[in-house]
């Protein structure tokens, strides 16, 4: 009989499921179902119904298992990706009481000003949490409760980030791991421990919301008759602590040893490395997080990438296939057209107010070519903003694996080589997060069964590079997006008063 375990990645527009032989790492079976965020919200407001999350997963696993031919016997472990920051909130009857704001959500810029204020400003702020409290992370959404929906905070009983809740639904027990749970602007990442001076900032009685924390090798529970039955699966099942996307990518694509760096071309922008100690920016724009291996996740995040890529595709008309073969006619650096690609706001930078911009339009460069090429040039330069600032940190690429979306194109692997100046990489399975989920899942179940495998082992045994896909600088395109990058730098910080001007405008 196989032994197997399922790996499921919770993204913001679809799930995945991964059937993968726990002895050879082999992916048996892949599923995914889609899903939309909520229609007809205020500008800026991003959220989704959990009860979604779930029927994704539920439809997913069991495309996955009668795919692959397996028996529920034969799973011995799941483990869960999820996207990050996402605030879930449960009654006392563990039901939820609204939809999820997401990760993507700028609508708490203001919460998240008043939480900063609080803790002394910015450098407070990175001396008590470590990291900057920005609009994505969950804090903020949290004192947005209390302030606009004063009644469902008194509800309140449990704060959980999507992942969790999927481990909630599957288990029944309300946990959180530190990788996840530093993405909260709650966790002080050099301690893993809470802040209680944050917490105080929100609400008086926060701590007794917050769910157990525990740490990346920990089971989150056992899979609970009910979820049991609806899956298909074997009740008592093992599943895994779990964690962010982003701290389940970097177990995907073998990121669990300093020096690798993972790029994430999805519908957000990361990129991130495994550290052995925290590494804190005292500026704030790259976020100290814990990884989900009991390590520090050093990562950069920019809130639109395929976002970018995708609408000139839906203006156009066009799939993916025509969006690569006009984006390849046009040069390298696409005429002169460059994309300020802040459309749905923009975390590194800080720029929450920020709008789309494409610059150097005239009757010669308005091509539909230059506006394809342009999208992916100007998400891979906004990436590289923060890539910067990494190696200023201490950490120092060599060589980039890519995964994602976006890492699917050959050209677009190119124009990470050439804007990043890195060997840029992908991996057999490209699948990073669901694929990681899967690892640390049976990562779990060994230590589980007395067996003392690191999740490195793990990593150097089973994820593997797509070495036919391999893209390398070219040192002329190097020099011109190097040009590029410190103009999309200065047109970021002199198009910032106008974009809040804008924001204001379009709110009245």
């Amino acid at each position: 009989m196989r032994t197997l375990v399922i790996g499921i990645d919770s993204g913001t527009q679809s799930t995945k499921a991964l059937v993968v032989n726990a002895k050879t790492g082999e992916v048996l079976a892949a599923a995914s179902e889609s899903y939309d965020l909520i229609g007809g919200l205020p500008p800026g407001a991003k959220e989704q119904n959990p009860a979604d999350w779930i029927a994704a997963v539920t439809k997913s696993i069991q495309r996955a298992m009668k795919e692959a031919g397996a028996s529920a016997s034969e799973v011995k472990a799941i483990g869960v990706s999820g996207q990050q920051h996402g605030f879930v909130p449960l009654d006392a009857a563990g039901q939820v009481i609204r939809p999820a704001k997401l990760w993507c959500d700028t609508s708490t810029a203001e919460e998240c000003e008043a939480i900063t204020r609080e803790l002394g400003g910015l450098e407070g702020a990175i001396s008590e949490l470590g990291n900057a409290v920005l609009p994505g992370y969950t804090a903020g959404k949290i004192l947005w409760l209390k302030r606009h929906e004063p009644e469902n905070f008194k509800r309140l009983k449990t704060i959980l980030l999507p992942h969790d809740y999927i481990n909630y639904w599957l288990t029944g027990n309300a946990v959180m791991e530190y990788g996840d749970a530093s993405g909260t602007a709650l966790l002080n990442v050099r301690t893993r421990t809470w802040s209680r001076k944050t917490l105080a900032a929100i609400d008086p009685d926060l701590e007794a919301k917050l769910p157990k924390l525990i740490s990346s090798d920990q089971p989150a529970g056992i899979l609970s008759d009910e979820a049991a039955r609806i899956l298909g699966l074997e009740a008592g099942t093992l599943v895994s602590a779990g964690g962010g996307d982003n701290m389940m990518g970097a177990i995907g694509t073998g990121n669990t040893t300093e020096g690798a760096i993972t790029a994430s071309f999805g519908t957000s922008g990361t990129i991130y490395a495994c550290a052995e100690k925290p590494i804190v920016d005292p500026q704030g724009e790259i976020a100290a997080f814990c990884d989900s291996t009991n390590r520090w996740l050093p990562l950069l995040c920019t809130m639109n990438v395929t976002v970018a890529t995708g609408m000139v595709s839906d203006f156009m008309k066009w799939d993916v296939a025509k969006l690569n073969q006009a984006a390849a006619s046009a040069p390298a650096g696409s005429e002169g057209v460059l994309l300020v690609p802040y459309l749905e706001g923009e975390r590194t930078p800080n720029v929450p107010d920020g709008t789309g911009v494409f610059f150097g339009i005239n009757t010669k460069t308005l091509k539909e070519s230059n506006l394809a090429r342009a999208a992916m040039e100007g998400v891979t330069l906004g990436m590289n903003y923060g890539l910067r600032r990494l190696a200023e940190l201490g950490v120092q690429p060599t060589q980039i694996r890519a995964t994602g979306g976006g890492a699917k194109s050959a050209l677009w692997r190119q124009i990470m080589a050439d804007i990043f100046n890195a060997e840029v990489v992908t991996l057999k399975v490209s699948e990073g997060a669901a694929y990681g989920a899967a690892l640390q899942a049976l990562w779990c179940h060994e230590l589980q069964e007395g067996d003392g495998i690191s999740i490195q082992d793990l990593c150097n045994q089973f994820v593997t590079l797509n070495t036919k896909e391999t893209a390398v600088p070219n040192a002329k395109n190097v020099e011109l997006y190097r040009e590029m990058q410190a103009l999309q730098d200065e047109l970021s910080r002199s198009l910032r008063p106008a974009f809040k001007r804008h924001s204001q405008l379009t709110r009245n």
